[in-house]
């Protein structure tokens, strides 16, 4: 009977012996590798954390109104502001229709408008837009007059 209780001992201390060996070959463990190239990921291998940039407030500018879109306009193309009035007001118009129509727009130089909500109001409607505009949007183009 005594033989018995040594070797229940002895199992013990095996088997406590072996739990830390196993969590150091965890805790070692070689970084996935790339079925693809054969390669440890970038990640894998310098995992830092990044900060995120969050969304910037915004300082509103002087409103733009017709009346110096207009003039812009006239200005930059070079045409005369009866010639270009009535072709301003007609686009302004059909960009207003297609925002009520919940339609998609997407124009080169202003960006690409969507309506995320709309709220209906006794005297009006609040639609809330995303407006994505690409890099480099903001350069100022001047008509070729070189012909």
């Amino acid at each position: 009977m005594t033989s018995s209780k040594p070797a229940k001992a002895v199992t013990k201390s095996a088997a406590s012996a072996a739990k830390p060996a196993v969590k150091k070959t965890l805790a070692k463990a070689a970084p996935p590798i790339s079925a693809v190239a054969g390669k440890t990921p970038i990640s894998a291998k310098t995992a830092t954390p990044a900060i995120v940039d969050a969304p910037q407030p915004v300082v509103l500018g002087p409103m733009l109104r017709k009346k110096e879109l207009i003039e812009k306009v006239v200005d930059r193309a070079g045409i005369k502001k009866k010639d270009a009035k009535p072709v301003i007001e007609a686009m302004l118009a059909v960009l207003g229709e297609a925002l009520t129509e919940h339609r998609e727009i997407n124009l080169p130089d202003l960006g690409r408008i969507k309506v995320r909500k709309e709220k209906m109001l006794p005297n009006g409607r609040v639609m809330i837009t995303k407006i994505r505009q690409p890099l480099g949007s903001t350069t100022k183009k001047t008509p070729d007059t070189s012909e």
